[in-house]
C-alpha cells in the first residue's frame, strides 16, 4: 500500500474502547503543563532575581533554556511515541518533567535552576506530541473535531491562566515557598496523572524498529542551530556567533535529510520520513502554521507596554490578558459547531477574526498615544477577539494537517507541527520583538513604546493574513496532489 493510500485509510485503534476519553484526558495534562510552565515562570522572574542576585543573562536562560530544549527535541519525542508507544513515552516524559520541576523548586542557585529548566524542556518534548498524536490514533473520524477542540481549549487555558496563576501563587507565598511554588505545584499533579497513566493500559509496538540515533543527533543539531540564535541572538544584539549558527543551519539540515533518505532507501526506519512532505497540502499546512504563530511575540511586547508605558503592576498586567484567555479557552470548545456551520472556511474565518482583534488593539493603543482616553472596553473586546479567533482557527488548522497522514505516523507529525509552532514563536520573538525594541529604544518612554507596539501589531497582522491565505489554499478541494521521488511502498 502506498504512502498516500495509507494516509487516507485513517484507521483507528480504539473506537470501541470506552476508556479512550479518559486516556486522552491524561495525555492532555501534559499538553497543559508544558505551556503553563512557560508562561507561569515569567511572573516569578523578579523574585528569582532578588533571591539569587541573578543577572539578566541568567533570567533569560531560565526562559530560553526551557524553550530551546523543548523545540529541539519535539520531533524526536513524537517519533519515539510512534516507535515505543505513546503512553510509554508520555509517562517517561511526565516523570522526567516532574523530577526536573523538583530540581527547579529546590534549586540553591540560578545555575541549578537553569539546568532544571533544560531538563523540564526535555520532559515536555516527550509529553506534548503524544496528546496530538493520540487524536489520530484512538478516535473515530466523527470524534476528532471534539478531541481537537479539547486539545485547543487546553492550550488556550494554559496560555490564559499561566501568568494569572503565577501572580497569585507568588503573591500568596504558599507555605512560605515564594517563587518556588510555581515549580513545585507540578508535583502533585504529575503524581496523580502518573498513577492514572499506569492503571490505563495502552497499545504499544510489540516489535519496535530501531531508533535512528544519528538522525536524532542531526535533527537536534539543526533545530538548535536555528532556535538558539533566534532566542539568544536578539537579547545579545546579534553577535557574530549567532549569525554563524544561523548560516550553519542549512548545512546541518541538508545532512539530516540526506541521512533520512538514505536510511529509507536501505529499508530502515528514519526519524523523519521524507515521503511525508510529498503528501498533498502538507507543506502548505506547515507554511500556514509557521505564519499563524507569529503572535508569539505579542505576549512579550504587550506585557512590556502594559508595565512600562501604562505603569501597571505585574498582577494588573496579567489580569489584562484575561479576555484573551477566556476567548482562547471557549473557542476550541465551540469549534465543532463552527465546523458544521463554516466547514473548511473555519480556520480562515478564525484567523480573520484574530487579525481584526490585532488591528483594533493597535487602534486602541494609537488613540491613547494621541492623548485620547484609554478605551478599556474596546481593549478587552479586542483581546477576546484575538483569543477567540486563535482558538477557532487552531483546531481546524491542526485537523487539516493531521488528516494528511496515517495514524502510524501520528507522533512524527505531531512533533513536526509542534516544532513548526515553536520555531514560528521564536522567529516572531526575534523579528517582531526585534522591531519593537528597535523602535522603542533604550529609553522607557511611554510614547515610543506605544508607537513600537502599534508597528509590531501591524507586522503580526500581516503574518496572519499570509496564514489565512495559505489556509484557504490548503482547504481547496482542487489542491494538486504531489508525490516525492522517494515515495514507495512501506514494508
Amino acid at each position: 500500500m502506498s504512502l498516500e493510500q495509507q494516509s487516507r485509510s485513517n484507521g483507528v485503534i480504539a473506537a470501541h474502547d470506552r476508556w479512550r476519553w479518559v486516556r486522552f484526558a491524561v495525555l492532555l495534562t501534559g499538553v497543559f503543563l508544558s505551556p503553563l510552565d512557560f508562561f507561569i515562570v515569567n511572573i516569578a522572574l523578579p523574585a528569582i532575581k532578588e533571591e539569587f542576585g541573578a543577572t539578566p543573562s541568567d533570567l533569560q536562560l531560565v526562559v530560553s533554556g526551557y524553550m530551546t530544549t523543548y523545540a529541539v527535541f519535539l520531533i524526536t519525542g513524537g517519533r519515539l511515541g510512534d516507535i515505543f508507544g505513546h503512553r510509554v513515552i508520555f509517562l517517561a516524559g511526565l516523570a522526567g518533567f516532574a523530577g526536573a520541576s523538583a530540581i527547579c523548586g529546590w534549586a540553591p542557585c540560578s545555575s541549578v535552576l537553569v539546568a532544571g529548566r533544560i531538563f523540564q524542556g526535555l520532559g515536555a518534548a516527550l509529553m506534548v506530541p503524544q496528546g496530538l498524536a493520540s487524536i489520530n490514533m484512538i478516535f473515530a473520524p466523527g470524534e476528532k473535531s471534539l478531541a481537537l477542540g479539547l486539545y485547543g481549549a487546553t492550550l488556550g487555558l494554559a496560555a490564559g491562566s499561566g501568568q494569572i496563576l503565577g501572580g497569585f501563587l507568588v503573591s500568596a507565598d504558599v507555605f512560605g515557598l515564594g517563587w518556588r511554588i510555581v515549580f513545585l505545584v507540578n508535583l502533585p499533579i504529575a503524581a496523580v496523572v502518573l498513577i492514572l497513566g499506569l492503571l490505563l493500559s495502552g497499545a504499544s509496538n510489540p516489535r519496535p524498529p530501531r531508533l535512528d540515533i544519528f538522525g536524532v543527533m542531526l535533527s537536534a543539531l539543526t533545530l538548535a542551530l536555528v532556535v538558539t540564535p533566534l532566542i539568544e541572538g536578539r537579547e545579545q544584539g546579534w553577535p557574530l556567533w549567532s549569525l554563524l549558527l544561523l548560516m550553519a543551519a542549512p548545512i546541518a539540515g541538508s545532512l539530516f535529510l540526506r541521512n533520512e533518505d538514505k536510511l529509507l532507501r536501505e529499508g530502515g526506519t528514519p526519524l523523519f520520513d521524507p515521503r511525508v512532505m510529498g503528501l498533498p497540502g502538507f507543506s502548505l499546512g506547515l507554511l500556514a502554521a509557521l505564519f499563524f504563530y507569529a503572535i508569539g511575540a505579542f505576549f512579550l511586547i504587550f506585557s512590556i507596554y502594559l508595565q512600562n508605558a501604562l505603569g501597571e503592576s505585574p498582577r494588573e498586567a496579567a489580569l489584562v490578558f484575561l479576555p484573551f484567555g477566556v476567548g482562547s479557552f471557549l473557542a476550541p470548545l465551540l469549534s465543532p459547531y463552527a465546523g458544521r456551520m463554516l466547514g473548511q472556511r473555519t480556520a480562515p474565518a478564525g484567523i480573520v477574526l484574530e487579525t481584526i482583534g490585532i488591528l483594533s488593539l493597535a487602534l486602541v493603543v494609537w488613540n491613547w498615544r494621541t492623548d485620547q482616553p484609554l478605551d478599556h472596553a474596546l481593549r478587552g473586546l479586542s483581546l477576546f477577539a484575538i483569543g477567540f479567533g486563535q482558538g477557532t482557527a487552531l483546531p481546524s488548522l491542526l485537523r487539516a494537517i493531521i488528516s494528511k497522514v496515517e495514524p502510524a505516523w501520528s507522533g512524527l507529525i505531531s512533533g513536526i507541527i509542534n516544532t513548526t509552532l515553536q520555531v514560528s514563536s521564536a522567529l516572531s520573538i526575534a523579528t517582531v520583538g526585534g522591531l519593537f525594541f528597535a523602535i522603542a529604544g533604550r529609553e522607557a518612554v511611554a510614547d515610543n513604546i506605544s508607537f513600537a507596539l502599534v508597528v509590531s501589531l501591524l507586522a503580526i497582522a500581516c503574518c496572519l493574513v499570509i496564514a489565512a491565505l495559505a489556509t484557504v489554499a490548503l482547504t481547496q478541494p482542487t489542491l494538486v496532489k504531489r508525490r516525492t521521488p522517494t515515495e514507495k511502498k512501506i514494508p
